[in-house]
This record gives C-alpha cells, structure tokens and sequence, in this order.
C-alpha cells in the first residue's frame, strides 16, 4: 500500500524513538525515503525544520542516556542478532516502562524540547519553525523573536472514545492545522 501511494507522491520518513530500527532496505521496498534529523523543507517559498523532537528534549537525562544507547551501531546489531520472539518481548516491555514511567507524571511535568536549543537549530537554518512530535504538548509553541514550534499530537485510534492525532499541511499559505476524522485535537 505504501509503495503504490509512493508512486504517486513522495513519502519520506525520520525514525523516532519507537521505530529506530527501521532500515533503508524496508524503507526501499516501501518506496520511503529516509529523512536525516533534523531535515530542511524548502517548499512554497518557505523554510520548515523538522525533527522528531526527542533530541532537543535536552533536560531529560535518563532519556538520552536510552537514546544514544539504541541509536548506537553496535546495540542495534546486537539487538536485531536476537531471535524475533526475544525482540518482540523486549520491545512490549520497553513500550511498557515507557507508558508506566509517563502515568507516574502529570502531562505538565513531562519533559518538553528545550526553547534555546529550539532556536539555534532554526536560526542556524534560517527557517522560522520547526515542526515535531514527541512531546505531547501538541499545539503552536513561540520561541520569541518571530520563531516558531508546531507540535503535532501522538496519535491513538485505539483508546475508545479518546482518539487522537493531528497532521501539518505545508501550502503556499502556511501551515494549516487538521485532525483526521474521529480524532480530537
């Protein structure tokens, strides 16, 4: 299904910090191409950072120690070595800690991505906005100085009668803001 809506338009992809082992050889048999991030769009005459949004989340320590540990080489090797069994309970238990770690916080204490470290990256680019996941802190996040975060929800179409998700369409009029039908925003 993929591989024909890629013979129609483009479809690009940038790993987050569920689906870092997806690789190029998937990704080609998809039709996907992988977006390195943070990724500069240049379209419609405007300049869009985008990113996953789990980098900048600077302040969470015990997270980039986890990030660097499974983004490295010689982990994944090691990780994709196992029999499948192993890695599908491996990945339900990470989910696991994952969802157990988040319901011990309150959504307000939940790590955010830095704002400075936000900035630079778009002044560095010269784009006025960067557009990330992550966080779920969906919504339009100034950085002052005429700089800009779009943060797209998590998306769960599971969860009876909360579904969620939103997407970003970049036009020659900006970036419009819809959620897709079923979903709240």
């Amino acid at each position: 299904m993929l591989r024909e809506a890629a013979r129609c338009r483009p479809i690009a992809f940038m790993h987050g910090n569920r689906d870092f082992l997806i690789g190029a050889e998937w990704l080609s048999e998809c039709g996907m191409a992988l977006l390195t991030d943070p990724t500069l769009l240049n379209a419609f005459g405007q300049r869009v950072l985008l990113t996953h949004g789990d980098i900048l989340c600077v302040d969470d320590l015990d997270y980039q120690r986890y990030r660097g540990e499974v983004r490295s080489p010689a982990w994944q090797a090691a990780f994709l070595a196992r029999p499948l069994a192993q890695r599908r309970l491996a990945a339900a238990q990470m989910r696991e800690q994952s969802r157990l770690h988040q319901a011990q916080l309150a959504p307000s204490a939940w790590f955010d991505v830095d704002p400075a470290a936000a900035a630079q990256w778009l002044l560095a680019a010269s784009a006025p906005t960067l557009v990330h996941g992550h966080t779920h802190h969906p919504g339009e996040h100034a950085l002052g100085s005429s700089l800009m975060r779009q943060v797209l929800s998590d998306w769960d179409f599971d969860t009876p009668g909360r579904p969620r998700g939103d997407v970003l369409r970049l036009s020659a009029h900006g970036l419009t803001r819809s959620a897709p039908a079923g979903a709240a925003r």
